[in-house]
């Protein structure tokens, strides 16, 4: 299910709300719907991924992209403040048992802290260009609170800007293969 990018309060009720209508609906047929992150222990997991850009609210423009439709140094700062307080933010994004072992290695979750471009192996994906150029963050399941994830990630990349954070160099290619990268849970 994607959801149409704006504010982040509302797409928090949007997803809360599509929890709550898909679960009366499975019902009403005599099914049960779930939204855990592992429901299957050999299949892939559920995910809610945080697509993240941000916008001048007085040009309408997006400030992770230059005129030019480069990456400014504010993006770069916003992946370096997610990756800082990602450890922290783990209990937001994977709030219980089950959530951690969505993230194990080659079932199509992020195992790392890692940032790079158009990489579904990454922790952190960049996605679009130019004016649609925004972050991905592939960690959260699809079980966590979408309020506090959205603050949480919404708050670590403030922190990001603010602070200027200069993040590590763009791991490049298949990060499940890679060794010795850090990672967000033992696999």
């Amino acid at each position: 299910i994607n959801l149409i990018h704006g504010d982040a309060m509302s797409l928090a009720d949007q997803v809360f709300l599509f929890k709550r209508t898909a679960r009366e609906a499975a019902f009403r047929h005599k099914m049960y719907a779930t939204f855990m992150a592992k429901p299957m222990a050999r299949e892939p997991g559920s995910a809610m991924h945080i697509h993240q850009s941000i916008v001048d609210a007085t040009t309408g423009k997006n400030v992770f992209s230059d005129k030019d439709g480069n990456p400014t140094q504010l993006f770069f700062s916003h992946i370096a403040g997610l990756q800082k307080y990602l450890p922290q933010a783990m209990a937001l994004f994977a709030p219980n048992v089950n959530s951690f072992r969505r993230i194990i290695l080659r079932h199509l979750a992020p195992i790392n802290t890692q940032w790079g471009y158009d990489n579904r192996t990454a922790g952190f994906r960049v996605v679009g260009k130019g004016p649609s150029l925004r972050i991905e963050c592939r960690i959260p399941g699809a079980d966590c609170n979408p309020y506090l994830a959205y603050a949480a990630a919404l708050a670590s990349g403030l922190d990001g800007i603010e602070n200027k954070i200069e993040p590590p160099a763009m791991f490049e290619g298949d990060m499940y293969a890679a060794e010795k990268l850090p990672r967000i849970a033992s696999t």
